[in-house]
Order: structure tokens, then C-alpha cells, then sequence
């Protein structure tokens, strides 16, 4: 049975920081790019924030969140992290890691093209 669990949310105030954790089972988590999407209500997609490579060769982040945020991961805990520093309003949003089965050097930047999916974990920024 796969699982992803995400958890690390929560509400802080604009400047703040949070990291997310994301606990992968039920699959060979090695092999799997692992990816941060975040979604809003008004969003009709998840919206891809970062990614990193099945051997943390390579990292990727969105524009907006590029020299604020860092993703890692620990292929012996089958963990991948965000860690979210300045945070602002704008951050506000439901984040969800996801897994993509890829050894390729690029990550996959849209949320149809990942295998599985946590539940999310909400993050709130408050000015």
C-alpha cells in the first residue's frame, strides 16, 4: 500500500519559517523524483513549487520561491523535506509532495505526470 504523509504545516507570521516533511512507504522510494505542489482555493491545479532528483543530483524550485525555499531528502528515512524560510502571504497554501518514477536529470514540472500523492498539509502565512 503506498503512503505519503506530509506534516510541518502550520500558521506563522510573515518573515517566519517551517519545514514540511513528506514520509514515503509501499514503494521503492530510491528509484522516485520526489516533488512540493502547493494549491489555493481558487486554484483549478496543483501548482508545482520544487523538485529533486532520485539521487539529489539536481534541485529545482519555482521563481517565486527560489533563495527562500530548500528541498532535500534522505533516501535511508524514504523522506523528502521543504524547508520554508521568509515566508510570505502569498505562500499561504495547502502543500502536497508527490512521486514520480524517473532517473532522468530534469524533474517533471506538472501535476498529471507524478505516480502518487500525500494529503497536504496546510500552510498559512498571516502579514
Amino acid at each position: 500500500q503506498v503512503q505519503l504523509v506530509e506534516s510541518g504545516g502550520g500558521s506563522v507570521q510573515a518573515g517566519g519559517s517551517l519545514r514540511l516533511s513528506c514520509t514515503s512507504s509501499g514503494f521503492k522510494y530510491a528509484d522516485y523524483a520526489m516533488a512540493w505542489f502547493r494549491q489555493t482555493p481558487g486554484d483549478e491545479r496543483k501548482k508545482w513549487v520544487s523538485c529533486i532528483t532520485w539521487n539529489s543530483g539536481h534541485l529545482y524550485y519555482t521563481r517565486f520561491v527560489e533563495g527562500r525555499f530548500t528541498i532535500s531528502r534522505d533516501n535511508a528515512k524514504n523522506t523528502v523535506y521543504l524547508q520554508m524560510n521568509s515566508l510570505q502571504p502569498d505562500d499561504t497554501a495547502m502543500y502536497y509532495c508527490a512521486a514520480r518514477r524517473s532517473f532522468r536529470d530534469m524533474c517533471a514540472r506538472g501535476d498529471h505526470d507524478y505516480d502518487y500523492w500525500g494529503q497536504g498539509t496546510q500552510v498559512t502565512v498571516s502579514s
